[in-house]
């Protein structure tokens, strides 16, 4: 990789994962404790399992959104929300994580590619509203009001994630490819990495854990992303 002063960097795209939020004490879905650890995660988010059991699927999410008031943004999150702000070029946010810590750390532009935990979505409607508390099979839609018409606005398994063909474009434009905490097994995100490199984007991974897609970058660095990404933003904001 060109050190980071080369000029030709002018557009990043940071893909983050599970590991930036777990390190705000944000459990994952496989953590032992809570609602879900005596579910299969195929049991709990899936169209099929909301269809045969939509009480428990209301229970596990609206246990998921609570736990969201207990836990606070963390360093990674407040550097990739500098690097927003005072990079000279583009830095687009992609993240798999559901939470809205990017969002409470100072980022303004966040995509989330599988949805967003404090947000329903009306399936009458099509609308998504932020409902005022825990909501199930009886809660109306504030938009229609129709009662028993509201899921979680989040990506499922089988599901095709949101927000794809600004993402497919973003990937083919950037410079610099950046992943963050991922695990390199969930698909398409898994991917992306493939996608900039085609389009000569460099690349690099940051993990505490080499990740399953890892031969796949150019540059890795190896560590917490709390540690790892603010030095990596000091970097790319001194050009060098």
């Amino acid at each position: 990789m060109p050190a980071f002063n080369d000029r030709s960097i002018g557009h990043i795209v940071i893909l983050t994962g599970a590991g930036v939020s777990a390190e705000s004490g944000l459990a994952t879905f496989r953590d032992a404790g809570g609602l879900w650890e005596n579910h299969d995660p195929m049991e709990i988010a899936t169209p099929e399992a909301f269809a045969r059991d939509p009480a428990l699927v209301y229970r596990f999410y609206n246990a998921r959104r609570e736990k969201l008031d207990e836990v606070t943004p963390n360093d990674a999150h407040r550097a990739i929300a500098r690097l927003q702000r005072e990079f000279a070029g583009e830095v687009f946010l992609v993240t798999q994580n559901v939470d809205d810590l990017h969002e409470r750390g100072g980022s303004d532009q966040v995509c989330h590619m599988h949805g967003e935990l404090r947000q329903v979505l009306c399936e009458a409607c099509g609308g998504r509203h932020i409902p005022a508390g825990a909501y199930n099979q009886e809660t109306p839609c504030p938009g229609c009001h129709v009662r028993g018409g509201l899921r979680p606005d989040v990506v499922w398994f089988g599901e095709m994630p949101y927000h794809m063909d600004c993402i497919e474009a973003q990937l083919s434009a950037c410079d610099l490819f950046i992943a963050v905490g991922t695990s390199g097994q969930v698909y398409p995100a898994a991917g992306f990495v493939r996608q900039a490199s085609a389009f000569g984007a460099q690349t690099m991974a940051i993990n505490r854990e080499p990740s399953d897609n890892s031969s796949w970058f150019g540059h890795h660095r190896q560590g917490l992303a709390t540690e790892q990404l603010g030095q990596l933003v000091e970097e790319l904001l001194a050009g060098g």
